[in-house]
């Protein structure tokens, strides 16, 4: 193809690239800006089989089938509560996919030339510096987010080995550039950042994977970045730079929704529950919390006017975004105003929340964030908390030495009342106590999300 012809579909591609991006900030218009998003690589990927010689179409085709029907098969199979696992696997799969292409590439260009340019290397190194991390990383995120690794895994020095980890990488990389012929030099580049993807991740809680996977989603995008310049590949550019620049924004906004550094997730310095916090809970808890039924529940909706509902992670975990949707069209057909109220880390992902409620139908318009949630709460009547804990912790507010110090919340305290649904009084991420459960105008709806709410539902018919 001629090269300007390229050169201008691989701009158009990167128009409707920044039109998607544009489009997903926002639920209204996120379906659209995929489509765009997704027309732009589709795009992409046309030009760039035309221009370049490809090894063989047969086996693109092969290629093309199995990973149609692998991402069919998970759209259809995986559960909507099960998305946080999901992005991290894409995640994972973006940087090993650079990884395997950089090096390919490498050995393509070893095979015919005597010496390879050294942006050229420099750009191989990166891609299997960052995409390793990246590859090895998220499969830790999803080994956490499936549970299959429980709890964080510290250990003394562990920031030092790090620290050396990322410099014999870098070394490695620096040896590549000088002897490009020892090919096996970028598989140990490889290694090295794998085991620094591992240790990067296991210290992190589960809290805190909204966090890891936008930033993992950034890195996932700077290995394609690195790569596109292996290839000298402008459309793989733009691409992977639009996603580690989107992905570095939206771990920003996580941190700052937590009020704490990257550094200080990437740490895992938060948490751990000792004698201390339990102690301290007694002392909160012990002759202060009242526990409530669904039926005493459903007598303060008889006199609601305005109810706002702030869905957490154990909302996800017993899947009950179904009977919040239903709980909420049988508040509404009373005339009563329901909102959601939704903090930015709620979950384990950016966004958790939105979708689940968006799956269980629940309009766009309803849902509110941080920001303009908390002006209303002292004009709501019932603050109904479902699975969340440190997102409405008041401490955070209140106590300067709290490890969540600072931290911006949901006001729920500010309602007239506040009704908990939790399985018991176990801490959150924070390992502290909230004193919200224990305030005067809070009651307690212990047990499972969904089933609470089911009994919720009907006992609000039975009132009616």
């Amino acid at each position: 193809m001629l090269g300007w012809l390229v050169n201008l579909a691989y701009l158009l591609a990167a128009v409707l690239f920044i039109l998607g991006l544009k489009g997903l900030a926002h639920p209204r218009s996120a379906v659209r800006g995929n489509l765009l998003g997704a027309l732009g690589m589709l795009l992409a990927v046309v030009v760039t089989l035309l221009d370049q010689r490809i090894i063989g179409y047969g086996t693109l085709i092969i290629g093309l089938v199995a990973g149609s029907g692998l991402g069919a098969l998970l759209a259809l199979t995986v559960k909507m509560t099960a998305m946080p696992q999901l992005v991290a696997l894409f995640n994972g799969f973006g940087g090993g996919a650079s990884v395997l292409v950089a090096g390919a590439a490498l050995a393509e260009t070893t095979s015919v030339e005597a010496g390879p340019p050294a942006t050229f290397l420099v750009a191989v190194a990166a891609s299997g510096i960052i995409g390793a991390v990246t590859f090895s990383g998220s499969l830790v995120a999803f080994a956490k987010l499936k549970e299959i690794v429980r709890g964080s895994l510290r250990f003394p020095g562990m920031q030092v080995l790090n620290a050396m980890l990322l410099l014999c990488a870098a070394g490695a990389g620096a040896w590549l550039v000088a002897e490009p012929a020892n090919g096996w030099n970028f598989w140990s580049i490889v290694a090295l950042a794998s085991v620094l993807g591992l240790l990067l991740v296991l210290p992190i809680g589960g809290a805190d994977m909204p966090v890891v996977i936008a930033l993992l989603n950034s890195y996932s995008g700077l290995a394609a970045a690195a790569t596109g310049f292996a290839l000298q590949n402008s459309g793989l550019i733009i691409a992977g730079s639009l996603v580690g620049a989107s992905g570095l924004i939206l771990t920003g906004i996580m941190c700052r929704a937590m009020n704490r550094s990257l550094t200080n997730v990437l740490s895992g310095r938060v948490g751990g529950a000792g004698a201390g916090a339990a102690s301290s809970g007694e002392e909160i808890y012990e002759g202060r919390v009242k526990a409530s039924s669904a039926e005493e529940v459903a007598l303060l909706f008889d006199v609601a006017r305005r109810v706002v509902i702030v869905p957490g992670y154990g909302m996800a975990v017993a899947q009950a975004q179904h009977a919040v949707r239903d709980l909420c069209n049988l508040l509404e057909g009373r005339g009563i105003e329901v909102e959601f109220a939704i903090h930015p880390v709620a979950g384990r992902m950016p966004g958790h929340m939105n979708v689940l409620l968006a799956e269980a139908n629940v309009p766009y318009d309803k849902l509110k964030e941080l920001e303009r949630a908390n002006p209303s709460f002292p004009q709501t009547d019932v603050a109904l908390v479902i699975g969340a804990n440190d997102v409405v912790n008041p401490a955070a507010r209140e106590e300067p030495q709290s490890p969540i110090a600072g931290m911006p919340i949901l006001e729920v305290d500010k309602a007239r009342t506040v009704v908990v649904v939790k399985r018991s009084l176990s801490p959150g991420f924070a390992g502290i106590p909230n004193a919200l459960f224990a305030a005067d105008h809070t009651l307690m709806l212990f047990g499972d999300g969904k089933q609470a709410l089911l009994d919720l539902v009907a006992a609000v018919k039975e009132a009616a």
